[in-house]
């Protein structure tokens, strides 16, 4: 996590030189259609990271060929229908690890700190998704906030990571204000 931070303040401090705005980077990863899925939008709200919605089964193999070695599930068992995501993974070789957050109610600091423990024991690159990316970039902020960073820099860094539909939530957590 302290790689993270330092990362994160260094981009910070390349931001803010530059004297300009930028929107968060979105890469786009080619991989094979699976009936209507044509491909997964990862997000990169920094080096090391991606976040996303949720991969097809078939998207494995080109995540892994992106440099993804570790992928980390948000979804709750319940939501999975019966999916073995952590043998599709492996079948990739990645390594898996799954911390159940149960809808935008589980986007709160203990959630936030089992990620970013995670994140500190894992080497690599890491995919952490949900079903929409909104989860991942949720708890991505929470993360920040609590391991330093200023409350509207830990903000933008979620919604780099996918962070929308619950970022009233995730403000009034950070301590800001409603937009």
């Amino acid at each position: 996590m302290k790689r993270f931070l330092l990362v994160s303040a260094a981009l910070c401090a390349l931001g803010l030189l530059s004297g300009c705005r930028t929107q968060p980077q979105i890469a786009r990863l080619p991989v094979q259609p699976a009936g209507p899925v044509s491909g997964v939008d990862l997000h990169a709200p920094r080096p090391g990271l991606y976040t996303a919605g949720q991969p097809a089964e078939s998207d494995w193999r080109a995540i892994a060929a992106r440099g993804v070695t570790t992928v980390i599930n948000l979804r709750t068992p319940a939501e999975m229908d019966g999916r073995d995501e952590a043998a599709e993974v492996a079948a990739a070789g990645m390594d898996y690890h799954a911390i159940p957050v149960a809808g935008a109610a589980g986007i709160d600091a203990d959630n936030a700190a089992a990620l970013a423990a995670l994140l500190q024991r894992v080497d690599g690159t890491v995919l952490v998704h949900c079903a929409s990316g909104n989860r991942a970039g949720g708890l991505v902020a929470l993360a920040a906030a609590a391991d330093g960073q200023p409350a509207e820099q830990a903000l933008r860094l979620g919604r780099a990571a996918g962070l929308s539909g619950a970022e009233a939530q995730v403000r009034d957590q950070l301590g800001l204000s409603a937009e």
